[in-house]
């Protein structure tokens, strides 16, 4: 079972092996996130596919806009896989291709997204920090619920690493959902286990657990607001 990461390097290492346990265990449309705040999604992109030989040559890699890619291109180099934007208006899917890897869509992309999922049939897709949760975009209405039903919530979620004040959420497929908690002078301590990623009122019940005294009776609000905002950031 992985433990929490102390560092980005180790964080990629294991979302690496999550994925490759994911896609043995017959998932193809992944989704990883690390979700340190001001992080570059390129260098994180680029240590992640040089830890993962076993994609092979034929990949694509598609960024969120075309100059996105052409400057993965420029710092790059000559790689063995082809870089694109997503809505470049070349076809998208070849029959050689072999795995095809999104870095940081938006909601703004997500019906490309889920098209080129879609064309991709059994193939790996892997989502590297997607954004594509935008209410305003996708909509909460009929449309936003079917594209939820139909696409997004059929993204298996194999590694998550979202830090908070004082802990952090984290998932390494095939592990359950945790909760870390930094306790002073002690490391960081697994507080709970859930089969679904805690969020919203599930979350609050966990870290209540663990606030301090005089937080739980003066300021629980004040801190729970806190933290959650780093969450939902």
């Amino acid at each position: 079972m992985a433990t929490l990461p102390d560092t980005l390097e180790t964080a990629i290492a294991q979302s690496v092996e999550a994925t490759k346990a994911a896609l043995a265990a017959g998932c193809t449309r992944l989704q990883v996130e690390i979700l340190f705040p001001e992080l570059k999604p390129m260098p994180v992109v680029q240590q992640y596919l040089s830890l993962f030989p076993e994609l092979g040559t034929h990949f694509k890699v598609f960024f969120a806009d075309a100059g996105a890619a052409a400057l993965a291109r420029r710092d790059w180099g000559e790689t063995s896989y082809a870089i694109k934007g997503v809505n470049e208006p070349l076809e998208p899917v070849q029959p050689e291709d072999e795995a095809f890897i999104f870095v940081a869509p938006t909601s703004v992309e997500v019906g490309t997204v889920e098209k080129i999922c879609g064309l991709a049939g059994d193939r790996p897709c892997i989502l590297l920090n997607p954004k594509l949760q935008d209410v305003s975009i996708v909509g909460i209405g009929y449309a936003g619920r079917q594209l939820r039903e139909r696409f997004l919530d059929l993204l298996e979620t194999c590694y998550y690493l979202r830090p908070l004040e004082k802990g952090a959420v984290f998932r390494a497929y095939p592990s359950a959902w945790q909760v870390w908690w930094d306790e002073a002078d002690v490391a960081y301590q697994m507080i709970a286990e859930e089969e679904t990623r805690p969020a919203g009122d599930r979350l609050d019940q966990i870290l209540a657990k663990v606030l301090p005294a005089q937080a739980k009776k003066t300021g629980i609000l004040q801190e729970m607001q806190r933290m959650m905002r780093a969450l939902t950031q």
